[in-house]
């Protein structure tokens, strides 16, 4: 329970106290400032608490959106203020500064602030709410104030006006604007013209019977593993199973989305699995699909594992440009802000044509559009078709997107901000190896050009991806050597390479494709490797390592996305970093001698990094410290 202070004189006829208490407040009222504050300070340390006026005239949803959010510790609309536990003390002070500004006592800040003192003493006739909010924010405490579109929040100054704003209530339906806000204003075209027309009911459903984000996200894995299940039967009516429910496994992602936003449920747990559950149930169904062609005697897990990884590089991509731009400033020239490219420009003016939006959101295969033609395909083809199709439309999407993004890199001049240079190299997931290489290395690093830390990854990249695809295998078991050098020069090329790229501050124009370029390297050497072996279960081995190494990259992307940092780099040391696990995988493939040693050891080391990265992610989103974000949704 939370405890809501109404201050002022009560209202004849009023609704305020109800609507307070639908909302899971328990209300106290005080007639003044004082009185407010001594409830505010009586009420439990670990409660959030509000102050609301008791003239307040508004829509109901306008509160919840100013006093239930649990992403922000301070928010107000006019008449409305709340605060959760970790901002109590700063409201406390606020208070106490505004009543010192207007007595022409000393603000809490004393002498030392005499600024602060006028910057927090506002006209008494504003509502107590608003002026506290005031003092928040000249306070250094943030006050969020939600968007409320057609929705009323007001604090009426006479019997006209208050007449005014019911009337203004009485014109807006709450509930639709509820329901409308409850959907993702930029989602893909079959999200939002096939999707969300009925799922944001069944969110409301959802609601209605007291059912939680998390529980539908989790419902949406079974339904997803079911399907893979299906899938796995290698049956046409299994097929079409899978289709089926691969679809509503999709319907149920996008309404757990949107009851969170409807209700306003978002939660630390909740940010955990949507930002996971996602690749869990695409790719337990290309396992699955994998499985059910291996019944018809059709071996596609070098297709299924190639799908991953395209998939999860082109993440990387997005990730990656997103983190490097999202702050940075623009350079000068002439004097003049460079403010866009003609990339850009020409961007806008497609977007200004509201066709040509719907075709770019669909041919960059959102996953909308992917779990569909998944879902299709499935159903009335073979898997084989399945992993051709996606892997086609997926690679003309990264192609896309990437190409894009480059031009605008290199025709943009702008100034990385550290922290976003700091983001791109905890997204470069560099080992002890590498960092071992970046120390040596780091002084003449420092005055290497421009791009030349990106070429020194990708040309580093492209050996180790070349050496396992070409390097000569010879053995009297097929596929195995008992000791290649030229396996190994490859690798210790990548790990010198890797550490070369990010010795140096990751400010470059072309510098946010070093961890899509480690991703892709690391990922297709495991593909290639595994596919040469030609053993037994090497493939799947190879699916299993490759998705665990992907869920280690994808937490550290939501723990930066959510403002939380990146994992410790005690995780990343020991999970080898990038490099030391490719590494690790091609002296495997080159001291094998026997066919089932390869698979194995696959095995081993997909466990091993499983356990490390999940029990890690696990503690972290459990705990208080992870952020309340509720994830909306894949960049692509």
């Amino acid at each position: 329970m939370s405890t809501a202070i109404l201050t002022g004189p009560p209202v004849p006829g009023s609704s305020l106290e109800g609507d307070l208490r639908s909302l899971g407040f328990d209300v106290r009222t005080a007639p003044g400032a004082e009185e407010a504050r001594g409830l505010l300070a009586a009420a439990p340390a670990t409660e959030r608490v509000a102050l609301v006026d008791s003239r307040f005239v508004g829509h109901v949803h306008a509160l919840r959106l100013a006093l239930t959010d649990p992403r922000f510790p301070a928010a107000a609309v006019p008449g409305a203020l709340t605060a959760q536990p970790g901002a109590r003390a700063a409201l406390l002070r606020a208070m106490t500064s505004l009543d010192g500004g207007e007595a022409g006592a000393q603000p809490l800040g004393g002498a030392a602030e005499p600024q602060r003192a006028a910057t927090t003493a506002v006209a008494p006739c504003e509502p107590l709410a608003d002026r506290v909010a005031t003092a928040l924010d000249a306070g250094g405490t943030t006050v969020t104030r939600p968007e409320l579109g057609s929705l009323v929040a007001a604090v009426p100054a006479d019997a006209a006006a208050r007449e005014r704003a019911e009337a203004a209530v009485a014109a807006v339906d709450d509930e639709a604007v509820r329901l409308r806000s409850a959907v993702k204003a930029r989602d893909g075209f079959f999200t939002t013209f096939c999707i969300s027309p009925y799922s944001r009911y069944l969110a409301r459903w959802c609601a209605r019977r007291g059912l939680t984000p998390n529980q539908v996200t989790t419902a949406s894995l079974i339904t997803a593993l079911i399907a893979a299940a299906c899938a796995a039967t290698g049956t046409r009516g299994g097929y079409v199973a899978a289709g089926v429910l691969l679809l509503f496994s999709f319907v149920l992602d996008c309404t757990d989305g949107q009851l969170a936003r409807y209700s306003l449920q978002y939660s630390t747990m909740g940010a955990w699995l949507d930002a996971t559950f996602d690749r869990a149930k695409e790719y337990a169904y290309y396992a699955g699909l994998a499985l059910g062609a291996a019944r018809s005697g059709d071996d596609v897990w070098a297709l299924a594992l190639g799908a991953m990884v395209l998939q999860t590089c082109r993440h990387v991509v997005d990730f990656s440009f997103n983190e490097a731009n999202v702050d940075a400033t623009a350079a000068s020239s002439g004097g003049k802000a460079v403010v866009g490219t003609p990339t850009a420009a020409l961007s806008s003016r497609l977007d200004s044509v509201g066709w040509t939006v719907w075709v770019r959101r669909m041919i960059v295969l959102p996953i909308g559009e992917r779990w569909a033609m998944i879902a299709v395909l499935t159903a009335v083809t073979t898997p084989r078709i399945v992993f051709c199709a996606l892997l086609i439309g997926c690679a003309f999407a990264a192609c896309y997107t990437t190409a894009g993004r480059v031009l605008r890199s290199v025709t943009r001049r702008a100034t990385r901000t550290d922290r976003a240079a700091g983001a791109l190299a905890d997204l470069a997931d560099s080992g002890p190896l590498a960092e071992l290489v970046a120390r040596v290395l780091r002084r003449p690093a420092r005055a290497l050009p421009g791009v030349l830390p990106f070429l020194i990854a990708l040309a580093g990249g492209a050996v180790v991806v070349a050496t396992a695809a070409f390097a000569p295998l010879k053995s009297p078991s097929p596929g195995y050597a008992a000791f290649d050098p030229v396996l190994i020069l490859g690798a210790l090329v990548y790990v010198l390479t890797s550490g070369v790229a990010v010795a140096r501050r990751m400010g470059g124009a072309l510098d946010w494709l070093i961890p899509p370029v480690f991703r892709a390297a690391e990922y297709t050497t495991v593909l290639v490797l595994a596919a040469r072996a030609d053993a037994p279960g090497a493939l799947p081995a190879a699916f299993g390592l490759v998705a665990a190494v992907a869920y280690h990259h994808y937490d550290t992307v939501y723990r930066i996305r959510g403002g939380a940092g990146a994992p410790p780099r005690r995780l990343v040391r020991a999970l080898g970093g990038h490099e030391g696990r490719t590494l690790l995988v091609i002296l495997a493939a080159a001291f094998s001698t026997r066919a089932f040693d390869f698979p194995l050891e696959l095995t081993v080391l997909a466990a091993a990094v499983a356990l490390v990265a999940l029990t890690e992610s696990i503690r972290f989103w459990m705990s208080s410290g992870a952020p309340a974000v509720h994830d909306e949704g894949e960049a692509a």
